[in-house]
């Protein structure tokens, strides 16, 4: 039997052994350093001057000074010196430098893969709802191609629904162009009480 533990490699106590509370500490460091496992910098190269006993990093490739050597590892400052875990893959960090959680993939930290189909809506900057299930708030917003052209697509169900494009000036309907209750395209404009046709 080996005297490490096969996921975490934390030490195990022996029969006989004599200092255990040795072997003990360092198990409980070992677990204190990964458990809810929360690091200060993702892709970290260069050691803190003043670290906090408990200060996480996830290193990059090419770490520095202390670190040198230790590519890719998980450096947790002891208060006395750092200690040096490879993380194995599906390991989670949350990242307090980025706000986000990231898992390692064997060779980097990304961020976890998320379902996107049939979502029951998105918000990009604001904040969606049961009629605007795509809810976008920018200075603008980009369709381009994908190697060659670009379609915008509004479909509806039939004849008397509505397909349209609606400009708004503060919330206040001012002009729409689509297929508007019928199947034939036009536009109508409204100075803020009624609407117009104005091209059919």
């Amino acid at each position: 039997m080996s005297d490490l533990s096969p996921i975490l490699s934390l030490p195990y106590l022996l029969p006989s052994q004599a200092q255990k509370h040795v072997t003990h500490n360092e198990a409980l460091q070992l677990l204190d350093a990964l458990v809810q496992l929360r690091v200060i910098a993702f892709d970290a190269e260069t050691p803190p001057l003043e670290p906090s006993p408990g200060a996480s990093y996830a290193l990059g490739d090419t770490p520095t000074a202390a670190w040198s050597g230790w590519s890719q590892h998980l450096a947790i400052w002891q208060g006395e010196g750092w200690l040096f875990v490879m993380p194995l893959p599906g390991w989670r960090a949350w990242g307090a430098d980025t706000e986000e959680l990231r898992v390692w993939q064997g060779s980097t930290w990304e961020l976890p893969p998320s379902e996107t189909q049939n979502l029951d809506h998105i918000g990009i900057n604001a904040s969606a709802d049961a009629s605007n299930r795509l809810t976008v708030a920018a200075p603008a917003s980009l369709f381009t191609h994908e190697g060659a052209g670009h379609q915008v697509k509004l479909n509806k169900s039939g004849l008397a629904e509505t397909a349209a494009l609606l400009f708004q000036s503060n919330w206040n309907g001012r002009a729409e162009l689509g297929l508007l209750g019928s199947n034939d395209f036009s536009i109508k404009t409204s100075s803020g009480g009624s609407w117009q046709n104005s091209l059919g």
